[in-house]
């Protein structure tokens, strides 16, 4: 059963790849609970809810014509109706203006619960590590 729901798990990050390059918002909010906490790398410190979510995705989609993601090194943990995962992320394209954004890599983790048989992400967190002695980002590491 567990090898079943980490296959489902690794269905369902595709399929928010797959939103996300389709820049469909429909699509991705089918794919995170109601009450998802977002720990983002946009400002503030969380977003709540998924349209709080939805509206991050939105900037992004505004900003590029043309968009990918990458994931890299999935590692999923799973139990009965709860599960997580990490793995590295870049998000990358083309603007609207023609420039070419190859994008950072991020860390990324997620948080699963079954709600109604269907796995759901309930929380997020994106992050970059940073210098501590600048307080800047570090936005040029690669996994």
């Amino acid at each position: 059963m567990r090898e079943l729901d980490e296959a489902e798990l690794r269905q369902h990050i595709g399929k928010i790849v797959e939103g996300i390059e389709r820049k469909d918002l429909d699509a991705l909010r089918r794919l995170y609970s109601p009450d998802v906490v977002s720990f983002d790398v946009e400002p503030p410190l969380q977003h709540v809810g998924v349209d709080a979510k939805l509206k991050n995705w939105a900037t992004a989609f505004a900003f590029f014509q043309d968009v990918s993601y990458e994931v890299r090194d999935l590692a999923l943990t799973v139990d009965e109706n709860v599960a997580f995962g990490h793995c590295f992320g870049r998000l990358s394209g083309t603007t609207k203006t023609g420039a070419t954004i190859g994008g950072m890599w991020v860390r990324a983790t997620f948080c699963f619960r079954k709600i109604d048989g269907n796995w759901l992400v309930s929380h997020d967190q994106v992050s970059v590590p940073f210098d501590i002695a600048s307080g800047k980002g570090v936005t040029d590491l690669e996994p």
